[in-house]
């Protein structure tokens, strides 16, 4: 009965909540399909009444009326990874991007950094015990909520209860806004040809063992790897995120985490983005546990998973190795996420498969197809996985496997994983850059 009356006792409006942001404050808004609409709406309204509010992020999900041009001098985004809808903020100079690894975005916090004023979250009902859950994004939001000095949580009727280190008690919230709207549904817009992208699925799915822990984020080659693994047993899952794909494998008995050398019988994850029948599906599942990106993505947690395959994107890979994931050139697209972490983890855990996957091609806006598979990286384009630590890399072509390789090996390599059209240009400047 305490924490109802703590409860009802910090109970506001959104409108009323937000006036306590002031000038020159710096506020962590929690992100993905998480991101406070009520609360967001009504910042937007009251921005006039400040100045030069920096509002701290990662993905978020949905409109972005916050880094409108009329907002400036008032607020001012600084993501730490550029989503869609603040891209364009970005690269005009209008909002602010810090580059750091998805697994110490929160101890920026911490760490006093980048110290916190206000914390603006979302989560589900308290319990009987005045405990809230963090739903569906606990990775990037639980410390940053412990370390501001202010909380300003919605409290939403539909956000589902996650499981694990998840919740937070109505005590440390200082103002509660009561909220009811479905969370967001969010698919990943696909990656090019059907076709392509089944064949790169394939590639994958035949380095999967049996017993392997995987993380797989969303989108289409992701989605379509787990349409291949059906014949495989005990597979576990420890990832950033996830999404509805895996509920089928469940139900098939497949995706069991019964051989997880870390969390056994746990699906291990910082947050996800999916459909109503993912949220319904997790709300109050004792096999889904969330836990702080510190945790999920620290690469020596990673590690202690045996047979851990990691799976990631790339916006081009050179013919050393070198895997650009966050610009175009150097006009900045994304970030480093979660890639970094997971191959590194996976590259050193027992029997671990770190993979980079791309379509061997792309198609400019003008209607040229470019290779991804290049001499070169574009000049300022962004290392995120360095030749280093790059192991196998797929494309709808094959499988390259760079680990123990030459530069000499490595480039033909990736030569035989290009698209053919582009094979012969490719090895002339192999040879003129004395790799071949």
């Amino acid at each position: 009965m305490v924490a109802t009356s703590i409860y009802q006792s910090r109970v506001t409006t959104a409108q009323e909540a937000v006036k306590v942001i002031k000038s020159g404050n710096r506020v962590f808004l929690t992100g993905n399909v998480s991101v406070p609409q009520t609360l967001l709406a009504a910042l937007v309204e009251y921005a006039p009444n400040v100045t030069d509010v920096e509002i701290c992020q990662a993905l978020t999900v949905g409109s972005a009326d916050y880094v409108h041009p009329r907002m400036a001098k008032h607020l001012r985004v600084n993501s730490m990874f550029i989503s869609a809808n603040i891209r364009q903020a970005v690269q005009t100079g209008r909002a602010d991007f810090t580059p750091v690894l998805l697994s110490e975005f929160p101890l920026l916090f911490k760490r006093g950094v980048l110290p916190l004023d206000v914390a603006i979250i979302h989560v589900s009902p308290p319990d009987e015990h005045g405990f809230c859950s963090l739903g569906v994004e606990v990775g990037l939001t639980k410390t940053a909520a412990e370390s501001a000095k202010v909380i300003i949580a919605e409290v939403n009727d539909k956000m589902p209860r996650t499981l694990g280190d998840s919740f937070i008690h109505v005590s440390r919230l200082t103002h509660i806004v009561p909220v009811n709207y479905p969370i967001p549904e969010h698919v990943m817009a696909t990656e090019g040809n059907s076709d392509i992208v089944e064949k790169i699925a394939g590639y994958i799915a035949a380095l999967i063992p049996d017993g392997a822990t995987m993380q797989l984020g969303i989108g289409a080659i992701p989605d379509a790897v787990l349409k291949y693994l059906f014949d495989k047993r005990d597979l576990g899952i420890h990832t950033e995120l996830f999404s509805e794909g895996v509920i089928d494998l469940v139900n098939a008995g497949v995706l069991t985490n019964a051989r997880k050398s870390l969390h056994p019988g746990k699906i291990v994850s910082g947050f996800i983005l999916g459909s109503k029948r993912l949220y319904d599906w997790v709300d109050d599942n004792p096999m889904i546990e969330l836990h702080r990106s510190e945790y999920v993505n620290d690469p020596f947690v990673i590690a202690q998973n045996d047979r851990m395959v990691a799976v990631n994107s790339a916006i081009e890979v050179d013919l050393t190795g070198q895997v650009c994931a966050d610009s175009i050139g150097p006009k900045l697209y994304s970030g480093v996420g979660g890639q970094l972490d997971f191959i590194y983890g996976a590259s050193r855990s027992k029997g671990g498969v770190p993979i980079i996957a791309l379509p061997s091609t792309a198609t400019l806006r003008d209607g040229t197809v470019v290779s991804k598979i290049a001499a070169m990286l574009k000049q300022g384009a962004g290392v995120v996985t360095s030749r280093n630590h790059v192991r196998f890399v797929v494309t709808e072509h094959g499988v390259a496997d760079l680990y123990g390789r030459t530069i000499r090996q490595r480039a033909q390599a990736l030569i035989n994983v290009a698209d053919p059209q582009f094979r012969e240009g490719l090895t002339q400047q192999a040879k003129e850059l004395h790799y071949l």
